[in-house]
């Protein structure tokens, strides 16, 4: 399976390039998608053809980590004739806050068959997706994919508790993980995650590398890494969009 990073941005940022979240997994001809934030649809057209996404799957109902369904939407409506369709698996309500964004009842269901996605695993082709509650916003989720046997990628999506995830993630996965608050600490309320709670996350469930993603604006990256590998002695690293790795 191999991992490709689109985008590795938060919200905002003043770091060139910094598109929002999203995170392609291959396997063979097949791939599913991890969150498609802002900015970050021309990337996934530049290496992959979208309309042939086994699914995309979305974390939780904040801008940076969906907004940019709509470039496909549009893409997926208007260049092929006749249109083509996606699968979306999402919490409740992101058909209705794509309709509202546009004031189009049926905006989405143009052309995206979107699922309510909860806890438990999905299969899209060769893939299978775990979701996992986090805390963050009302149905937020983490991943955990694989496809076939060996190890799985296990992705954040945004989270308050690293203890949230510590179930999904076997001894061996790579751990893609949100460090907004750099070094930390996270302020109060803000549920996200910190380097400190990525590197106890690491101690407590041995993944083979954590990858580091989503760092909010004006936190040092060095200092990141550093309070990750205070708790975690093994590989860390952070990740921007070009990132290609084998998982």
């Amino acid at each position: 399976m191999e991992l490709i990073v689109l985008g590795a941005g938060p919200a905002y940022t003043d770091r060139p390039g910094a598109t929002g979240a999203s995170y392609l997994l291959r396997s063979g001809e097949a791939a599913i998608l991890l969150d498609l934030g802002q900015g970050s649809f021309p990337a996934l057209a530049s290496r992959f053809e979208p309309s042939r996404l086994s699914a995309v799957f979305i974390s939780h109902l904040h801008p940076d980590h969906f907004v940019d369904l709509v470039p496909l939407r549009h893409y997926l409506r208007f260049e092929f004739s006749p249109p083509r369709r996606v699968t979306v698996h999402a919490p409740a309500g992101l058909a209705r806050r794509l309709d509202d964004l546009h004031a189009e009842p049926g905006f989405a269901a143009a052309v995206l068959d979107i699922h309510d996605l909860t806890a438990g695993v999905s299969r899209s082709g060769p893939f299978e997706v775990e979701a996992v509650p986090v805390t963050h916003t009302a149905g937020s989720l983490g991943f955990r994919a694989t496809a076939g046997s060996g190890r799985g990628l296990v992705y954040s999506g945004d989270c308050g508790r690293w203890e949230d995830l510590a179930g999904a993630v076997r001894a061996g996965d790579v751990l893609l993980a949100e460090a907004s608050f750099g070094p930390g600490p996270v302020p109060e309320g803000a549920l996200h995650l910190d380097g400190p709670a990525v590197g106890r996350l690491a101690a407590a469930t041995r993944p083979s590398r954590v990858l580091l993603t989503h760092v909010q604006m004006g936190f040092d990256r060095s200092a990141t890494l550093a309070a990750v590998r205070a708790a975690f002695r093994g590989t860390a690293e952070f990740v921007d969009p070009g990132y290609v790795t084998t998982i």
